[in-house]
C-alpha cells in the first residue's frame, strides 16, 4: 500500500482538514493545527506532499521524524502541519486493521468521557450564572468561566479583579459545590495580576486556573505556579514533546492541555500524555478545532489512564456536525468514543462549502492608550 494524493480543506476562516488516500482507495482524515490560520499549515503540507506521495503509510512514526528534522525551522507551524498528516495516517492504519485507533494503541480504559461546559463571554455575573445553570440541567460535570467583563482591558488592578470574582461567586452560588468551576483567562495576564486574580479566586474551590500567562516563559509560569494554590493548566499552545518535558520538570502546572492537532498528532500527544503521567499530572485535552480533531482526541481519551475531563465543543450541533457523515454523540455530560475503524468519523464534504467565516484572525485589542492588549 503507497500513499497516492494529500489533499487538504480549508474550511472557512478557521479549519485545515487534510485527506490522505492511498492507492488501494482507503482514505485517511485528519486536521491540522495552528487554529485561525490554516493557510500556514496548508503551505507547510504542501512542501510536504512531494515526500508523502509513494510512500507506505503504516510507517507513521519514521515519517514523523523524517519530517520534523528534514528541515532547520520547527515549531508551531511544523507541528500543526505534522498533526493533520499524522492523524490522517493513523486513520488509515485503523482502516486497513478494520479497528479504531484506540484498539491499535493498547485498548480502552473507559467507554465514555465525562464532559465540562465552556463559558466565554461573561457579561454579567447573572447572564454567567444562568449560562452555568443551563448547562449543569444537561449534565455538564462542571463549568469552565472566563471572567473578564467589557472593557476589561482598560481596568486597573483592583477593579479588574473585583468584577472577574463577581463573576465566578455569581456561579459558584449557582451551581452549588457538587460540580467543578474552573477558569480560563486565556493568557491574558502578566505575572502581578495573574497572582492577584488566582489568590482573590481562593474561596471558590477551583477545578484548575487555565493559561493565565503568555506561553513564551516555562520559567514565569513556574514561578506563578509557586505563588498561587490554585491547580494551573497550561500547555495548549506547546507544539512539542521538549516544550511539554520541560513544563512538567518545572513542576509549573497540574494538568496539561495538550492539542493533538498542534502537537504532532496522535504519535507526539500520547507520548506527551505518557510523560505526564509519569509526573502524576493528568490530561485535559484541548479541542476548539473542528469534529475531526475531537474524534482524534476521543481515540486518545479511550486509551489514557491520566485524562481527567473532556472540553465540550458543541460539536453535537450544526454547523459543526455537518461536517461529518457520522456526528459524534454527547450522551448527557458525556462523549461518547467512536468505535468504528480509525478516527471513526466520515467528512461530509458537501458541508464544506457552507462554513461560515467565524474568525478573523488580527481582531487584536488595543489599550485606551492605544497600547496592544493580549486577548
Amino acid at each position: 500500500m503507497k500513499i497516492a494524493d494529500v489533499r487538504t480543506y480549508r474550511v472557512g476562516a478557521t479549519y485545515l482538514l487534510v485527506e490522505i488516500e492511498t492507492d488501494t482507495g482507503i482514505v485517511g482524515l485528519g486536521e491540522a493545527g495552528l487554529w485561525g490560520y490554516p493557510d500556514a499549515a496548508d503551505q507547510v503540507i504542501n512542501a510536504f506532499k512531494g515526500y508523502l506521495i509513494g510512500k507506505d503509510p503504516m510507517r507513521i512514526e519514521h515519517h514523523h521524524q523524517y519530517l520534523y528534522r528534514s528541515r532547520h525551522f520547527r515549531g508551531a507551524s511544523i507541528s500543526g502541519a505534522l498533526g493533520g498528516i499524522d492523524i490522517a495516517l493513523w486513520d488509515i492504519k485503523g482502516k486497513y486493521y478494520n479497528a479504531p485507533v484506540w484498539d491499535l494503541l493498547g485498548g480502552k480504559t473507559r467507554d465514555k468521557v465525562r464532559v465540562f461546559y465552556s463559558i466565554h463571554q461573561a457579561e454579567t455575573p447573572e447572564s454567567t450564572a444562568a449560562e452555568a445553570r443551563m448547562a449543569i440541567d444537561r449534565g455538564f460535570f462542571g463549568v469552565r468561566v472566563t471572567p473578564f467583563a467589557p472593557g476589561y482591558e482598560n481596568m486597573g488592578y483592583s477593579e479588574f479583579i473585583e468584577a472577574a470574582v463577581d463573576r465566578v461567586e455569581a456561579v459558584r452560588e449557582e451551581i452549588g459545590w457538587d460540580y467543578d468551576l474552573s477558569i480560563e483567562i486565556h493568557r491574558r495576564l502578566g505575572p502581578m495580576m495573574s497572582v492577584g486574580l488566582a489568590q482573590a479566586l481562593e474561596p471558590y474551590r477551583i477545578h484548575f486556573y487555565e493559561d493565565p500567562l503568555l506561553p513564551d516563559s516555562i520559567q514565569s509560569r513556574a514561578d506563578v505556579g509557586r505563588e498561587i494554590s490554585l491547580p494551573l493548566a497550561l500547555g495548549e499552545r506547546l507544539a512539542t514533546i521538549y516544550e511539554y518535558h520541560e513544563l512538567l520538570e518545572s513542576g509549573a502546572c497540574k494538568w496539561i492541555r495538550t492539542d493533538v492537532c498542534l502537537a504532532g498528532g496522535i504519535t507526539q500527544t500520547k507520548k506527551i500524555m505518557a510523560m505526564a503521567e509519569s509526573y502524576q499530572v493528568g490530561v485535559i485535552p484541548h479541542g476548539p478545532l473542528s469534529p475531526v480533531c475531537t474524534a482524534a482526541i476521543a481515540q486518545l481519551e479511550a486509551c489514557t489512564s491520566n485524562l481527567i475531563i473532556h472540553e465540550y465543543t458543541h460539536d453535537d450541533e450544526p454547523p459543526r456536525r455537518d461536517l461529518l457523515k457520522n456526528p459524534l454523540v454527547m450522551d448527557g455530560g458525556y462523549l461518547i468514543i467512536p468505535d468504528g475503524p480509525g478516527i471513526g468519523v466520515e467528512l461530509n464534504h458537501d458541508a464544506l462549502a457552507d462554513w461560515p467565516e467565524v474568525l478573523n484572525p488580527m481582531n487584536t485589542l488595543l489599550h485606551d492608550d492605544g497600547s496592544v492588549a493580549d486577548r
